[in-house]
C-alpha cells in the first residue's frame, strides 16, 4: 500500500479523478461526482438505464482510472452461480479437492445486466457485497480489497429481465440513471475516438492503497449530533407509512451517513452539512423504497417530496 495521501494531495487526486472520467463520460458531472462518492464511502453501485447510454463505459472507466483489478460479467438467463463464484474440481495429482476462483475474485466486478439473471445466481452475489467473501462447498474465501460491484440494469420492462429482490438492492449504496447525454455531449461523442480506444489509454489517476485512505478519511468526516437528529427524521418518515409502503432498513441509515460524508469529503470539508444528505438521499434510497399507492410519484419524486417536509434542525 502506497503511503496515504495528506488532505491537498487526496483532495487533487480526486479531482482529476473526475476529471479523467469525464473525458471518457462526456457532459455527466453530478453522476460521476456521485459515482466516486460511493466507491470511497465503500459501497456498491447500480447503474439503471437504456441499453447503450453509457453504463458499461463508465464501469470500466472507474475501474482503470483507480487502477483496480476489473473482472466482468455478462449476466444471462442461464448464467450458474459457479459461474460467477468458482467451483471446486477433483485433482487427481493432488487427491483432493482445488478450488478454482471465479470473476468475482477482483477488486471491481461488473455485473452487466444483472436483472437479466434468475434470483438463484442474483443471490449468490449476496454475501460477497455484505462480508466480502465468499462461501463454496463449505469453505470461505476472503475476496480483494477494495472490492465493489457495479451493476448495471436494463428497465425492468424490457423482455427478458427479472426484478432484483429487495435484499439485494438493499446492498447497493447507490442507483444512478445516466440518461441520454445533451446534444453538446452527443456531438463530442460523435466526433471523438472509440471509447474502448480511449479508455485503453487511459493511466490510474488513484492506485488501491490510496483508494482504500481515501475510504479511511472519509469515516473521519464529523457528523453533528443535529445531523444524525435530521437523518433519523428522514429516516423515521420513510417508516412513518405517509410516504411509502415499508420503510428504511438501519442499513440503509447506515448507507446514507457515509455517502454523505463521501460527498463533503469531496466538497473538501472535513463535516457532514444537512445539503450533503439532501443531495445523496435520493440516489441512495429510492432503489430501496415503493412509493404509496395512489401517490402519484415515481421512487425519487416522492423522496425529494418528503425531504421538503423535514424541518432542517
Amino acid at each position: 500500500m502506497s503511503e496515504q495521501a495528506t488532505p491537498p494531495q487526496l483532495f487533487q487526486q480526486l479531482k482529476t479523478l473526475q476529471h479523467q472520467i469525464s473525458t471518457i463520460i462526456r457532459g455527466k458531472p453530478t453522476q460521476i461526482r456521485d459515482c466516486v462518492a460511493c466507491l470511497i464511502a465503500g459501497g456498491h453501485l447500480l447503474i439503471e438505464d437504456l441499453p447503450g447510454v453509457g453504463k458499461t463505459t463508465l464501469a470500466h472507466t472507474l475501474s482503470v482510472s483507480m487502477g483496480l483489478r476489473f473482472s466482468r460479467v455478462q449476466f444471462t438467463s442461464d448464467l450458474m452461480p459457479s459461474d460467477l463464484l468458482g467451483v471446486s474440481v477433483y485433482e487427481r495429482e493432488r487427491s483432493g479437492f482445488a478450488f478454482h476462483p471465479g470473476p468475482v475474485f477482483a477488486q471491481v466486478l461488473l455485473a452487466d445486466e444483472i436483472n437479466r439473471a434468475g434470483p438463484k445466481t442474483q443471490s449468490a452475489l449476496l454475501e460477497a457485497m455484505e462480508e466480502n467473501q465468499v462461501s463454496v462447498d463449505g469453505q470461505t474465501h476472503a475476496l480483494p480489497q477494495p472490492f465493489f460491484v457495479i451493476a448495471t440494469q436494463n428497465p425492468s420492462e424490457q423482455l427478458g429481465t427479472y426484478p432484483l429482490p429487495e435484499s439485494q438492492l438493499d446492498r447497493f449504496l447507490m442507483c444512478i440513471s445516466l440518461g441520454y447525454p445533451d446534444e453538446k455531449a452527443e456531438r463530442e461523442l460523435l466526433m471523438g475516438q472509440d471509447s474502448r480506444e480511449a479508455i485503453r489509454a487511459l493511466g490510474a489517476v488513484m492506485q488501491p492503497g490510496e483508494l482504500l485512505a481515501a475510504q479511511a478519511a472519509v469515516r473521519e468526516i464529523h457528523a453533528a449530533p443535529a445531523l444524525l437528529d435530521y437523518l433519523q427524521a428522514l429516516l423515521a418518515a420513510t417508516r412513518s407509512g405517509q410516504w411509502f409502503v415499508e420503510g428504511l432498513s438501519p442499513r440503509a441509515g447506515l448507507g446514507v451517513l457515509r455517502a454523505s460524508r463521501a460527498r463533503a469529503l469531496l466538497d473538501e470539508r472535513d463535516y457532514v452539512s444537512p445539503d450533503d444528505v439532501q443531495a445523496i438521499l435520493p440516489q441512495t434510497i429510492a432503489h430501496r423504497l415503493r412509493p404509496k399507492a395512489g401517490s402519484g410519484r415515481g421512487a425519487r419524486e416522492q423522496v425529494r417530496a418528503m425531504i421538503e417536509s423535514i424541518p432542517i434542525p
